[in-house]
């Protein structure tokens, strides 16, 4: 969802209500730059959180039972459905202007969902494919995010226009993810590469709303949308070099 406001012009206007009314791409550059720092910094607690969240849940006595109940049969399709549920939610209470509580209840609530829907992906990558594997999809990836992000507060150019090509993406793959559960085919190294793809397009997108489109009060909200593309990006980044190392099925 986009957060331009145009500024309003009216004289009678206050000055508390026009600071609500900005976008941090309009704002001072002190509180734009305090915002995207923010943001930022939030992101990489929301990320040192998940990785203590996932470290726990992996070693857990009961991971492999816990990954194996949430991937047999038509499971993950609830998962799933109960993941874009929670993250819906979490949303919400991220961009809710009532409380910073409330805001960080929403953030650390999707943190720890994301870890629970990683967790099967994550169990095979530790058991199978080696001590590296994941480390290196993790640097893979902020190499690819670092980039990314370079390149739009670079070029300082707008890619809101990607939401409509997102969206259809986004319901493009998920009807072949359920396809695949239901007819019982393997969705293979293709489609982990054509997804990769997309996530860096949505973390693209989404670091272009941080610096156009984001009100300067709505850092949590941004940090938790910049989250779930950057570990989007992690997740498929991680299912190629399993398919390409043999680390596990696809």
């Amino acid at each position: 969802m986009d957060y331009f406001v145009e500024l309003n012009q009216d004289p009678f206007i206050t000055m508390k209500e026009q600071v609500f009314t900005l976008s941090a791409a309009q704002s001072p550059a002190a509180d734009r730059a305090a915002f995207i720092r923010r943001t930022y910094s939030h992101l990489a607690v929301a990320l040192l959180a998940f990785i203590g969240v996932e470290y726990y849940l992996v070693n857990a006595p009961f991971a492999a039972k816990l990954a194996m109940s949430m991937t047999s049969g038509f499971s993950w399709l609830i998962v799933l459905g109960l993941f874009m549920g929670v993250g819906y939610m979490a949303d919400k209470l991220a961009r809710s202007e009532n409380s910073d509580q409330i805001q960080y209840l929403g953030l650390g609530l999707f943190v720890i969902a994301e870890a629970i829907v990683f967790l099967p992906l994550l169990f095979v990558a530790t058991m199978y494919g080696g001590a590296g594997l994941i480390p290196t999809a993790g640097l893979m990836t902020l190499l690819l995010v670092g980039g990314i992000t370079a390149t739009v507060f670079i070029t300082k150019k707008d890619f809101s226009f990607m939401k409509g090509i997102l969206s259809i993406g986004g319901f493009v793959a998920l009807g072949f993810i359920v396809c695949s559960m239901i007819f019982g085919f393997s969705l293979g190294l293709v489609f982990a590469a054509v997804m990769v793809l997309f996530a860096a397009g949505s973390v693209l997108y989404t670091t272009s709303n941080i610096l156009h489109h984001y009100a300067p009060n709505q850092h949590v909200a941004a940090s938790l949308a910049l989250f779930s593309s950057v570990a989007l990006l992690f997740f498929y980044i991680l299912q190629v070099l399993m398919s390409l190392t043999g680390g596990g099925d696809d």
